[in-house]
Parts: structure tokens; sequence; C-alpha cells
């Protein structure tokens, strides 16, 4: 595996960029009028978010876009000592090329402390007349109020079925590797709206194998398969728990799954079962209750166990 796909294939034009047309047409605009104000792009991981920054510099600062462009990343460094060091010498100085203005792009900065974000905010005003800040955040919330005020705000979507599997299969006739629909459908379940899942996922399988089935796309993306899941929770439904219990065991070694990883599958799965909503809402709300054991550390094998249990009783009501 010598490249990174998501990398290698990722869109170097704002029109290239599939899945926000909305958003694009308006950045579109931005890079016509040659100006742009603060922005700020939130919305699930894999969506476009970076992408999307980049093609803007490129469009706006053509062959001097690597001069004017800096990426940071809030999550390494989130202190304010790199607000008031990296950040402010670069905003401070000249852009080259006869731009106008140079670009920071601030990535992950939901991680950004208080104080840092504070200092984030006089250095947004003091030097808007050179500098143009681009921050990118998967949880627009934990940014405060004074830096939102004075961005553009664009909310990312995940992306739809449509959308990943014309790319991934765009990207299947260029590796030259043979890929089936059942694979391709695999594919977007496990991204779940996610293009930079996707495209891994599909980087994985393909140097396994170069023909991609079904099987070989669950077997190495660490996902069980919908149906098997389904199956487990039937079986507990139907008041065998035993045999539920069973095909848990052989869910979590065939895949390697954690008790994490596997509650989020069990909680998809829950919509797809034929009982009655107001045991689906019951069921879920059981469910976010073991997930919060688990991440405060409880043994996932008793935990995964008395939601099967659950399940048992559920299926005797129903």
């Amino acid at each position: 595996m010598q490249e990174i796909w998501i990398e290698k294939y990722r869109p170097k034009k704002l029109d290239d960029i599939v899945g926000q047309k909305d958003i694009v047409d308006r950045l579109k605009a931005y890079a016509r009028a040659g100006n742009l104000p603060h922005l700020m792009f939130a919305g699930p991981a894999g969506t476009g978010k970076t992408t999307s920054a980049l093609a803007l510099a490129r469009e706006l600062f053509k062959e001097s876009w690597r001069d004017n462009f800096v990426e940071l990343n809030a999550s390494d460094e989130r202190g304010i000592d790199v607000v008031r060091g990296k950040i402010k010498e670069f905003a401070r100085t000249q852009p080259l090329g006869g731009s106008t203005f140079k670009i920071i792009f601030l990535d992950e900065a939901d991680a950004l402390t208080s104080d840092a974000q504070a200092a984030l905010r006089r250095t947004m005003e003091r030097y808007s007349s050179n500098c143009r800040f681009i921050l990118s955040c998967n949880y627009s919330s934990k940014i405060i109020e004074p830096i939102q005020s004075r961005c553009a705000v664009f909310r990312f979507r995940p992306l739809k079925a449509e959308d990943i599997k014309a790319y991934l299969r765009a990207i299947s006739h260029k590796e030259k590797i043979e890929i089936t629909d059942e694979a391709l459908d695999a594919l977007v379940h496990v991204g779940e709206g996610d293009m930079r899942r996707a495209v891994n996922s599909l980087q994985v399988a393909a140097a396994s194998e170069q023909q991609i089935t079904l099987e070989v796309v669950y077997q190495t993306s660490g996902n069980a398969r919908p149906e098997e899941v389904i199956k487990m929770l039937e079986t507990a439904l139907n008041g065998n728990f035993v045999e539920a219990r069973a095909l848990l065991d052989e869910i979590m070694l065939n895949y390697g799954l954690s008790g994490e990883d596997i509650i989020k599958q069990i909680h998809r799965s829950f919509f797809d079962l034929n009982i009655p909503d107001v045991e689906k809402v019951r069921l879920i709300d059981k469910t976010g209750e073991v997930e919060f054991r688990l991440v405060e550390g409880s043994n996932e094998r008793i935990q995964l166990e008395a939601l099967l249990a659950y399940l048992v009783l559920v299926g005797e009501r129903a």
C-alpha cells in the first residue's frame, strides 16, 4: 500500500467535491469575488471540510496558494501559546504573490481550550485586513459564541449513499479492481456518511483481494454483517438466550470487535427489527444505559449479556 487513496484522490477543485452542492456553490461565489469573511466549517468527520478549505485556497490564490495558506491542527496544539505564537506570527505577515489576504485553516478547532479561543477571537479582529480564518470542527457548540458570530457558518451533512458509491466506483475503475454491487452497499454501510472511512475501507479490502466481495469488505473493515447482528437480536427476542449468547461470542471473535463496537451495530440494527415502536424505544433507552456503562469501564461481557437478557424479556411482552 504505497499511497493513501483518500489523499491520492482528494478533489483539487471545488467542482470535484461531491455531496455538498449548496456549500460548494457558496464557496465558488467567494472564489469569483476574490474575497471572503472568516468561515466556520461544522459537521461530521469525512464529509469534505478539509478538502473544501484546500480547494477554496487553490481557486483563490492559484499557483501561490501554498505561500498564502497554512493548516494547523488544534487537537495537537490546543493551548493559548499556539494562538499567541504560530497563529499570530503568520497572521501579521503580508500575503505573497499579489494576494490581498491569506488563510489560516484551523482544523479541529473545537479542541482549543477556552483561553485559546478567547485569544483567537482578538487575533481574528486585529488581523482581519490581511488574514482570513477557516475553522473546522465536528461540534460547533464547543466554539465560543463570539467566534461563531464573526464567521460565516457552513454546516456539512453526512454524504448520501449514491454520492459515496459514485466516488468509490471511480476509484475502483482507476485502480483496476473489481467490486460487486453488494460490496459497494457494504462500504456505504460501513462508512455511515463518512467518505474517508469508506475509501480507507475500500483500500484495505483491495490490498487483500483483487475482487472485492461482500465477505471481503466485512472481514477487512472490522464490522459485523448486519444480518448476523439482526439474527442474534431476533434469537434473543424469540426467547433463546443461550443461542443468542453463542452468536454474540461468534460475532465478537470472528470480527475482533470490542464491546463498544458491537453496541453501535446493535443500536443501528434495532430499526430493522419487526417489533412495536414502543419496544424499540425501550431497547434504545436500555442500549444507551449499557453503552454508558461500557464507556465508564464496566465489564463488556456482563453488560452485553445483560442487554441480550433484556431482549428476551421484551420478546416475552411483545
